[in-house]
């Protein structure tokens, strides 16, 4: 089983000095020499190095305290998420697929082996507590693809204990540099390798500058929503909080822009990409409305006066929510190892490489993508008015859901404007989110009632009271009734600051 821990950490070039005296700096009132370590890491890649690229390491290391395979994610600068298994002979499968959404099915293979001779030191607070591990490290790194080249440098590499206070390593710093240390130009000992062990220096074309056209900024929209899609993946495989939901946002904020710009992307090519970005979106989607409902209809319960409880309520919601939860995980960790989504990721770099461009993508992009912005407000207009109309209901619960969802597509299309239309996009995208947020307030409801009339028959089957499921739904039911009587004034105020699109 795997183990994870945040790594916070910086990286110096080492000077000829060697490594300062750090006792005192920032309450450590000892260093403590630990040894040298002699450490042995194999890294695996793919053949055109696609961890590289979105700097993410893959390593099999004996020696050291924490011999075993080790998978690290960029969190910030100097900031990785690290996931840690038992050493053994191959891959294990827990890593494997967390690499999947980049990897898919090429192969991993030894690209470079570095072995270091590790000083290391130990900076201790008066209580003897950990603050932070300094080492410094001499590193072989060897090429093992290619033509295989070999390079070495010496490093100090400082890095936080668990639960420790970043600004030590701000004080850290400033000592190093008082001594001549400065910091490492490579964010990794990795991407040193790879760029001192590089059989050649590639010779870089030269860069012709061309107008920024329409084309070029959809794609940029669409490009960050496939770059998500692949860094989400593996939080969403670890249940990472929130994780779920972004990529659902990512899935719907790349199918709202196909549509959205069907003049400037060919929607014949696009909607097929469409459709399958909405079959990931509600995989997606079963475990995510599975939290909004158990949060909702938690913090309900607890509203009501213990003598209004009746049966066990919280007790039964919980095994709800549990089993929900259970048979939405289990499902969509098979659907992110499926080919389908393979598949469609694969899809989704060669639409990116390959892009469907139509006449107006070449265009000077103002007036195209301030035409579809409209055209989409114009839409959520016209289904505001067509649920005003209706009686209070179904018809008009499915109207509303059908206008908060334009609204989303608005609020996307207006993101992706924003590069190119400045402060009228950025309102837009306010007023399209706050919109969706009220909307989204009554569709809750409207799930809420649902789910609670499924939980009161079930508890009435058992021989238990129905009787707080009704209360809770008659509250849920009033909380609609307020967002229908606050829509018609707030969407006024919406209509007034659209004029400046």
């Amino acid at each position: 089983m795997a183990d994870s821990k945040r790594e916070i950490e910086r990286k110096y070039e080492s000077a000829d000095s060697g490594l300062p005296d750090l006792t005192g700096v920032n309450g450590a009132a000892a260093v403590v020499d630990k040894g040298v370590a002699h450490l042995d890491a194999t890294y695996y890649d793919t053949g055109d190095e696609r961890l590289a690229a979105s700097s993410v390491t893959l390593r099999r290391r004996t020696g050291g305290t924490d011999a075993g395979w080790h998978l690290k994610f960029p969190v910030a600068p100097g900031i990785r998420d690290e996931i840690h298994a038992p050493l053994s002979d191959t891959l294990p499968d827990d890593l494997a697929a967390l690499v999947r959404s980049r990897v898919r099915d090429s192969e991993l293979l030894p690209v470079v082996r570095l072995r270091s001779d590790r000083d290391v030191r130990h900076l201790l607070d008066a209580d003897g507590r950990l603050l932070a591990e300094v080492s410094v490290d001499t590193v072989h790194a060897e090429r093992l693809t290619g033509r295989g080249g070999e390079a070495r440098w010496t490093e100090i590499e400082v890095e936080l204990a668990d639960g420790g206070d970043p600004a030590l390593l701000d004080k850290v710093e400033k000592r190093l540099r008082k001594a001549g240390v400065r910091p490492s130009a490579s964010s990794s000992k990795l991407a040193r390798a790879l760029e001192e062990t590089a059989p050649g220096k590639r010779r870089k074309s030269p860069h012709v500058r061309r107008p920024v056209t329409a084309g070029d900024h959809v794609l940029a929209y669409v490009r960050t929503q496939r770059d998500a899609i692949v860094e989400l993946d593996p939080a969403v495989r670890r249940d990472a909080e929130d994780s779920v939901h972004s990529m659902r946002v990512a899935t719907r904020r790349m199918r709202s822009t196909f549509k959205s710009f069907g003049a400037i992307l060919d929607r014949a090519v696009t909607d097929p990409v469409a459709a399958e970005l909405k079959w990931l979106a509600g995989e997606l989607g079963l475990d995510r409305d599975r939290e909004v409902l158990t949060e909702r209809l938690t913090t309900a319960v607890d509203e009501v006066p213990a003598g209004l409880v009746r049966g066990p309520v919280t007790e039964r919601l919980h095994a709800w929510s549990s089993a929900e939860h259970g048979g939405a995980r289990g499902r969509l960790l098979g659907v992110l190892d499926s080919r389908r989504y393979l598949a469609l990721l694969d899809t989704l770099d060669a639409l990116i490489a390959d892009p469907p461009l139509l006449k107006a993508a070449g265009k000077e992009p103002r007036k195209p993508i301030a035409k579809a912005v409209r055209k989409d407000f114009r839409k959520v207009s016209g289904l505001i008015g067509q649920a005003a109309d209706l009686e209070p209901g179904t018809d008009r619960d499915v109207a509303l859901h059908e206008a908060r969802k334009k609204a989303k597509r608005t609020r996307y299309a207006a993101e992706a404007a924003r590069p190119v239309l400045g402060k009228p996009a950025k309102t837009m995208v306010k007023s399209m989110k706050a919109l969706q947020n009220l909307l989204g307030e009554h569709q809750d409801s409207v799930m809420a009632r649902q789910a609670l009339r499924e939980l009161s028959a079930v508890a009435h089957a058992a021989g238990e009271s129905a009787f707080t499921y009704g209360l809770l739904h008659e509250r849920e039911e009033q909380r609609a009734v307020r967002v229908e009587a606050e829509l018609p004034g707030f969407w006024a105020g919406i209509k007034d600051g659209a004029a400046d699109l």
